[in-house]
């Protein structure tokens, strides 16, 4: 039964954080594909200013506004729609919409639940009724009882017995998950799940058993089957986010997985899930005993993999049945484009996780229960041994494959092995070297012999190639083998070669000497379900297992070809993503035949709708000129991609690789410091003092010249020490212990630091060196948070109309003497109308779509054409004159990142970002600050300053608040500061003071007596770093908002002390004009 709707709200999932990351822009985007293509009024409401999803004609209106209720209900009086979605926006969406839903909203305004009930989402979120209703059929679940009381908890972990695993229910990722062995982990750990929600589960471990997941359909008519099996490598006990995943299943056997097939078809029905979902099963494969661990009923990270996968679109098939469609009206009916049955695979895919665990102080390496990974890559083959090592390579840090990489040392292997940190797999690989057997290593990982045998024949065929010397005595055969276990002509020309200095030139000769052998990869299509033109999609992988092209070539001079942003990471994330798919979509828009390269499965651009041609494949040096030997194109886009791009740029101009846009050699000149600093000095450009050093007396000479303090960071970075500012010789000597390689060939950078200095992005678009256009944004907080951690306003509100002036002025001569066609963005100190440049960067920024969507001009879209020599519209002088504001957040994951010191510092920290819009910088700041997490304070704030300088800069602020009413509580010195200038503050004791007190800041933190705490560091004493990491520390793991820094604290008190919340504003971005 079609439903007869007008126009339907979307719940978006907000900023990008652990747990909840690209997929969720990927799914919107396709569900509101669907609604467009039915001719339905979409509106969306999404704070996450980065994501495709927000951008013109994907939603008919945008709110860039917090999801929460309060601007949910404001939205359906305003817009009056007639259904909602809420499985399309992760657990945000999903939590939002059910408080909706159970408060009435819905019903009073008479919004239908389009697809999956609300009532099947509950049985799926809350525990006990889950178990129940599985009860029914029956079907065996995980022993666990659901508490929610401090004794109860153990009474229930005595019943169970130990090892028990302990979560909280209604959270993402497993947040506030973990396994206890004992009495005691087990209170420490379940005092903190409390406060992640009311209710905890404790419930039997089944550690060690193999974790099984399949995607399952169904549509209104009952017609319900699963669309994919994937299989973790990694054992349960690991979350399924943490995990490398392989799709098909490989260690089962047909009738273990038609079983289990069953079962998950019997169960969806059961519980009345209509669209899409995934069930998660422990499976032992000895006994065939399973449990059913979850059932996701909305669209999850596992979706957005099974649908690049398979080719079969998840999202997009979900909101159709949502929307009243079955399953036979979606692609025609009997053609392998239908989506009445599931896809048959000849290849595998795996999915490798990315960690960036060193961009945190004193984070734990381990991974288990809880997730940590910011992104993640899949990769193609036919076989194993293929995809694993295309994977490792896909991630991005630093690894070659499987085997041939350097810093992989492990002083405890058997320790390593069964205690699994980001580096497990690397350990596999020690292991094996070392002789450990199959069935030792399955023994102590717990993951299956048959991953384990065929990492086995990656490590055995290192040595055969090992026993040559040269490339001729190489014999064709061996040379093809190689290529079929997945390894890279880089890999080869060291075991082969033994050449570790200049990685290129091995590259390149083994390429050459595979060419004249005639061993080329096959290019395979993937089949796609309910595209809109079957035989027009391209969805391609290149592999060695098999011979052959399924798709023709000939050269085509209007054909390019653009590269894409790999794994999210921090630093590099959905902003590019968004970078890449407008540039797709402006050349298919000029009529060119683009090409997509990209392997992140959770993102936009590797949807085969988007361009002419996907490979979803490698974005190294050896994949992009096969892709380019077959397909000529007339260019290549470096320059939207982020960095890896930007770093192939010089490699493929080596290879004569058309590169649109800016002159590689100009991209060198502004990638390398000696080149730029000595570019600047040449134009007379003002840059901060620095100087590379390679050793330590040098060091003392240049920081006796600067004083301090200054900025170091090493060439090679090591865990824990990449970039710092030291205060003074203390600091600066310590943190060289740490990095402790300074030599000639690891020099270290160390430059001048500028205190209480504004920092400014100029990011802007340029033809043949003359800047077309721009946006001038600043820095809420002072230099020294990185610029990925700042709050960013745009357009710039504090700066003098000289600086502005003298900006502009710079800028246009950078992008004269670079001569720069494309993208570009320059960061700015200034301090009293001196302005100094940090760097230079020649391609899109992580602001592009930021500044675009605030000022409505799409940046990238401009830089597309200019690259590709189309006409373009010229912004006329009043379209920077706008009369709103912008203000972009950062997203952070403290709370996922045990034991990571919370604080900002120049290293970038955040996974995400929103971007809301006001008429005023303090309502574009509140909701900014909301959609991030920040609640508006009850009553009472908590304060601890360090240095005098933040003692002074929060007096203003804190008389805001007492003026308000706010009670404020500080540590000593703040407290006698505060009572000394007319505050009245309630001094409480610091961590390491009697900690049984009832004043002590800890007691009162875990009592939950502060709804805000202001912790300013100051970074000299230990007592004052272990004190204040205690605090800050605390704070995340009882869920109170913290801020670390006095501008950004002084700003959000000022507003939101200044305005009501709920008299906020609700209007859509169309309505800023």
């Amino acid at each position: 039964m079609k439903e007869k709707l007008k126009k339907v709200l979307l719940l978006g999932s907000g900023a990008l954080r652990i747990g909840q990351a690209g997929e969720f822009d990927y799914s919107g985007s396709q569900a509101l594909k669907a609604l467009r293509e039915e001719g339905i009024q979409s509106v969306l409401i999404n704070p996450n200013v980065a994501t495709i999803q927000t951008s013109e004609g994907i939603a008919d209106k945008v709110y860039f506004l917090p999801v929460d209720i309060h601007n949910v209900e404001e939205i359906i009086k305003k817009e009056r729609p007639d259904g909602i979605l809420l499985a399309f926006g992760g657990q945000t969406a999903l939590n939002c919409g059910t408080e909706l839903y159970q408060k009435g909203i819905l019903e009073k305004y008479g919004v239908k639940v389009l697809g999956t009930s609300v009532e099947a989402i509950m049985y799926t979120e809350d525990r006990d009724l889950f178990v129940k209703k599985l009860d029914e059929i029956p079907m065996k679940t995980p022993v666990s009882q659901a508490v929610e009381s401090m004794e109860d908890a153990l009474a229930a972990a005595r019943r169970i017995g130990f090892p028990v695993m302990v979560r909280s229910a209604y959270a993402l990722g497993g947040l506030g998950s973990g396994i206890c062995k004992d009495e005691e982990t087990f209170k420490e750990l379940a005092e903190s799940a409390f406060t992640f929600s009311s209710q905890i589960l404790v419930e039997e471990s089944l550690k060690g058993w193999k974790e099984i997941e399949f995607e399952v359909i169904r549509d209104a008519n009952d017609h319900c089957f699963t669309v994919a099996s994937m299989e973790n490598f990694d054992p349960l006990g690991i979350h399924t986010g943490e995990s490398i995943v392989v799709a098909p299943t490989c260690s089962l056997t047909p009738e273990q997985v038609k079983f289990m097939q069953e079962i998950s078809v019997k169960a969806i029905r059961h519980l009345g899930i209509v669209g899409e979902c995934n069930i998660q099963y422990a499976f032992n494969a000895e006994t065939n005993d399973y449990r059913v661990i979850e059932v996701n009923a909305r669209l999850s990270r596992s979706s957005a993999l099974a649908s690049k996968a398979t080719g079969y679109p998840l999202a997009f098939v979900a909101a159709k049945i949502a929307l009243g469609y079955t399953l036979d009206e979606i692609g025609e009916m009997g053609t392998p484009n239908s989506a009445y049955k599931a896809p048959e695979l000849d290849y595998l895919i795996c999915k490798i996780p990315r960690w960036d665990l060193t961009k945190f102080a004193g984070v734990s390496r381990l991974i288990g229960s809880s997730m940590k990974s910011v992104g993640e890559i899949m990769s193609i083959g036919r076989s194993f041994e293929e995809v694993i090592q295309k994977g490792l390579r896909m991630i991005g840090q630093g690894m070659h494959g499987f085997v041939g990489n350097e810093h992989t040392h492990f002083d405890n292997l058997d320790e390593e092995l069964a205690n699994p940190t980001d580096m497990r797999v690397f350990s596999i690989a020690s292991a094996l070297e070392e002789g450990y057997t199959v069935e030792r290593i399955s023994e102590l990982t717990k993951i299956d012999p048959w991953f384990i045998g065929k990492l086995k024949n990656i490590v055995d065929y290192k040595h055969i190639l090992e026993g040559y010397n040269t490339l001729e005595e190489l014999p064709e055969e061996v040379l093809r083998r190689a290529k079929e276990l997945g390894f890279s002509d880089f890999q080869i020309s060291r075991f082969v070669l033994k050449d570790q200095k200049n990685m290129e030139t091995g590259n390149l000769a083994v390429r050459a000497r595979r060419k004249e052998l005639g061993i080329l990869p096959a290019v395979k299509r993937i089949n796609t379900i309910a595209s809109e033109h079957p035989e027009l999609t391209n969805y391609l992988y290149m592999t060695y297992g098999v011979k052959g092209y399924d798709v023709n070539y000939y050269k085509n001079d209007k054909s390019v070809v653009v590269l894409g942003s790999g794994a999210y990471r921090i630093g590099s994330s959905v902003e590019f993503d968004w970078c890449s798919v407008n540039a797709v979509q402006t050349a298919r828009k000029l009529g060119y035949k683009s090409i997509m390269i990209n392997y992140n499965p959770e993102t936009v651009s590797t949807d085969y709708d988007m361009c002419d041609r996907l490979y979803f494949d490698e974005l190294s040096l050896e994949r992009v000129l096969d892709v380019i030997d077959l397909e000529q194109p007339g260019g290549v886009i470096v320059s939207v991609g982020g960095q890896i791009p930007n770093n192939l740029a010089m490699k493929l101009h080596r290879q004569s690789v058309p590169i649109l846009g800016t002159s590689p050699l100009c991209i060198d000149r502004a990638e390398n410091r000696h080149k730029f600093s000595a570019m600047l000095d040449q134009l007379g450009i003002d840059q901060p003092a620095w100087k590379e050093l390679t050793s330590l007396d040098d060091m003392k000479e240049f920081v006796d010249k600067v004083g301090y303090p200054v900025l170091v960071r090493p060439s090679y970075v090591l865990s824990g020490a990449a970039m710092n500012v030291c205060y003074n010789e203390e600091e600066l000597s310590e943190f060289l212990k740490m990095a402790a390689d300074v030599s000639k060939e690891f020099p270290v950078v160390v430059s001048q630091f500028m205190m209480d200095t504004k920092e400014i992005e100029f990011d802007a678009v340029a033809q043949n060196g003359e800047v077309v256009e721009y946006a001038i944004s600043e820095h809420v907080e002072f230099a020294g948070v990185h610029s990925g951690d700042a709050t960013l306003v745009f357009p710039a509100q504090k700066i003098y109309f000289e600086t502005a002036r003298r900006i502009k002025k710079i800028s246009r001569r950078i992008a004269k003497e670079l001569n720069i066609s494309g993208p570009f963005n320059i960061q700015f100190l200034a301090k009293n109308n001196e302005v100094k440049v940090i760097e230079c960067n020649l391609r899109a920024s992580r602001s592009f779509p930021f500044v675009s969507k605030v000022l409505k001009r799409n940046f990238i879209e401009t830089a597309t054409r200019i690259m590709l020599g189309a006409p373009y519209s010229k912004p006329d002088k009043s379209a920077f004159d706008i009369d709103w504001i912008g203000v972009k957040a950062s997203q952070f994951s403290f709370s996922r990142l045990h034991q990571a010191d919370p604080v900002l510092g120049v290293d970038m920290s955040s996974t995400g970002e929103v971007g809301c819009i006001g008429d005023d910088f303090d309502e574009a700041l509140l909701n900014a600050m909301i959609a991030v997490g920040y609640s508006i304070p009850k009553k009472n704030v908590m304060l601890s300053s360090g240095a005098a300088k933040s003692k002074a800069d929060l007096l203003e602020p804190s008389a805001v608040l007492q003026k308000k009413g706010y009670n404020i509580y500080a540590t000593s010195g703040t407290a006698k500061f505060l009572n000394e200038n007319g505050i009245k503050a309630t001094p409480v004791m610091w961590p390491d003071e009697d900690p049984n007190a009832e004043n002590n800041v800890m007691q009162m933190i875990a009592d939950h007596r502060f709804d805000l705490i202001i912790n300013i560091p100051k970074n000299h004493t230990k007592r004052e770093l272990t004190n204040g990491y205690r605090i800050r520390r605390a704070a995340i793991d009882h869920n109170i908002p913290l801020i670390t820094n006095a501008r950004l604290a002084s700003a959000f008190i000022n507003a939101f002390c200044s305005i009501d919340v709920n008299e906020l504003p609700v209007k859509s971005w169309d309505e800023f004009k």
